[in-house]
């Protein structure tokens, strides 16, 4: 089913932009402007390419943008899918097979998170060193299917040492300040309790999201090398005397969206395929 999808995309940008495309890229809540920086810029509704399941997030357009960044074909997500929105794992990793199917070997993954470590602030930049998987579920589970690559895919290094040190680099002389730290993903969509973050600060975390693991377990299973940046959107529950709302993420990202995309347009210039 895949090559067929791939192909259909393919088709869509045939003389239109260059494929394959060796750099991915998933934009994350209210980072989706970024796509606007491509040039040959061509846009693709998720609603428009077969299977692929629906956004229904704030924040989150829903497009597949392909294009040239920095002179080097790169196709963008704007927007993502989650398992809250009641996808299954399979449609949750569509989108990252997908990316592999139009040649994407490079994965660039952002997202919105809330700070555990209490040594963040909202409106840091977290590079993020592993993660913890608490969704509930692993998305390679069931039927082996072997074009993705093997049942039991290594994960000691799933967020590429090389990609990490680049974002620092990059970050460095851009003047940016970030952090680095293990980003917890849980289920959602209700924000955790304060008992629960107590224990995930316990476990190693730094931070806890809604997505991202699913498709970096994905991301591995298929070859790709993987880089993910949280921005740290809110203190999570019990660390600050107050809600929790998604207000709050869009507000903070809409605050730090141009420092983000600065480090990642920066990432992208000195990133080789």
């Amino acid at each position: 089913m895949f090559d067929q999808i791939s192909e259909f995309v393919r088709q869509q940008l045939e003389g239109k932009c260059p494929t394959p495309c060796p750099l991915g890229v998933v934009l994350g809540s209210g980072l989706g402007g970024y796509a606007d920086t491509l040039a040959d810029a061509v846009r693709i509704p998720f609603k428009e390419i077969p299977h692929f399941p629906a956004s229904s997030v704030a924040g989150h357009a829903g497009v597949l943008v392909a294009g040239r960044l920095h002179g080097k074909p790169a196709v963008l997500l704007q927007g993502r899918v989650h398992y809250y929105e009641g996808h299954d794992p399979d449609a949750v990793i569509f989108p990252a097979r997908l990316l592999h199917g139009l040649g994407v070997r490079t994965l660039i993954v952002t997202n919105a998170a809330g700070g555990i470590n209490p040594d963040f602030r909202p409106g840091d930049l977290m590079v993020i060193r592993d993660h913890l998987n608490f969704m509930g579920f692993n998305p390679l589970r069931g039927r082996l299917a072997e074009e993705f690559g093997p049942r039991f895919p290594d994960m000691s290094y799933a967020y590429h040492p090389e990609l990490r040190a680049l974002a620092r680099a990059a970050a460095g002389d851009l003047g940016i300040a970030v952090r680095e730290g293990v980003y917890l993903g849980v289920s959602g969509p209700s924000y955790e309790t304060p008992a629960e973050i107590r224990m995930f600060r316990g476990w190693g975390a730094d931070a806890v999201g809604m997505s991202t693991v699913p498709e970096v377990i994905a991301a591995n299973q298929m070859g790709m090398r993987v880089l993910g940046i949280s921005c740290i959107t809110n203190m999570a529950a019990g660390i600050l005397d107050q809600p929790l709302t998604h207000a709050e993420v869009l507000e903070t990202t809409e605050r730090v969206k141009d420092q983000f995309t600065r480090l990642l347009d920066e990432i992208i210039r000195r990133w080789k395929p």
